[in-house]
């Protein structure tokens, strides 16, 4: 087997297809583990990963921590909101006081592009991108990708729109890269005014007719529509409402599909917006399984980053 041949993930750019295929089975081995009665194992004991959050997060803090203690890690998790951060410390001044305490691996959210590439230029631990502004956000990607070959196998030739919030999110250029890299065809679907003009040149189709969309398409990626990073001063579209009537994710507008796809939405999920609550909670919604999926892949990655430390036990 192919050794992991990054030391950093700091976004989809760089990962080889055999890179994402040894994620994938390391995180199929983890999720057996996770499901079993005992569900720690000692991969990461007596290694110490630090959780940098200079951005809110819920899913994707809880879900690294889990992996973590799943791992046997030691665990340290830093908000910016009470740190030296607040007071003009820089970003490298505070990570190298943080690592001064003999920290191993780094997890770190930051709300500026490229932060989590600066951070590596100036340290010599691993660092897992947890999304960096609108650009990136590879572990969801990831486990994006995961679940859909868990569904249908290999994605070669699966058509797969992404619907929504094209724009501001950091999951969509993960999304499009990944799920390129392992031969999916990538539609991006969503009002002209959400979906950047440079995504043309990534070898997407770009389509603004939901239904059309719905018809091309065998997986469904729906994103939330991200109010606090549009601000107010010029909208991106009326109102919620009409967002709702013309790309809103609904159960009429499936029912007039000879085959539904598969529904993804990386959360947190604004029901009644993007998505219809009685859409989110169909069987082919495949929702909950990207969460559990999530800790399994990222258990992988920490893993298999950790091996490139020489300091992982099997």
């Amino acid at each position: 087997m192919a050794d992991f041949s990054q030391n950093h993930l700091l976004g989809i750019r760089g990962l080889t297809g055999a890179d994402v295929e040894l994620i994938f089975e390391t995180a199929r081995g983890f999720k057996d583990i996770i499901n079993r009665p005992i569900r720690k194992v000692p991969s990461l004991r007596d290694l110490t990963v630090a959780n940098l959050f200079f951005e809110n997060s819920t899913r994707t803090r809880l879900s690294f921590e889990l992996a973590q203690k799943r791992l046997s890690a030691d665990v340290v998790n830093f908000s910016a909101a009470s740190s030296s951060v607040k007071k003009g410390e820089t970003l490298a001044d505070t990570v190298r006081n943080i690592l001064a305490m003999k920290v191993d691996m780094v997890v770190m959210r930051h709300p500026h592009p490229g932060a989590a590439h600066y951070l590596s230029t100036k340290i010599d631990v691993p660092i897992i991108n947890a999304g960096d502004g609108t650009h990136e956000h590879p572990t969801q990607a990831l486990l994006d990708c995961f679940t859909l070959t868990e569904r249908l196998g290999s994605l070669s030739g699966k058509k797969v729109c992404i619907f929504g919030d094209i724009r501001h999110s950091r999951v969509a250029l993960s999304n499009v890269r990944c799920l390129q890299l392992l031969g999916a065809e990538v539609m991006v679907c969503g009002p002209a005014t959400l979906i950047p003009k440079h995504f043309a040149s990534l070898g997407v189709v770009v389509e603004h007719d939901m239904d059309r969309a719905l018809e091309w398409c065998d997986v469904a990626n729906v994103l939330r529509i991200q109010l606090e990073r549009q601000g107010a001063e010029v909208p991106f579209f009326p109102s919620l409402e009409e967002y709702h009537q013309r790309f809103g994710l609904t159960k009429a507008r499936l029912d007039r599909l000879s085959q539904p796809p598969i529904i993804l939405h990386p959360g947190p999920m604004n029901r009644g917006v993007e998505i219809a609550s009685e859409v989110a909670d169909r069987s082919d919604a495949v929702i909950l399984e990207q969460v559990e999926n999530g800790v399994a892949v990222r258990m992988a990655v920490l893993y298999l980053l950790a091996g490139r430390l020489g300091g992982s036990e099997d």
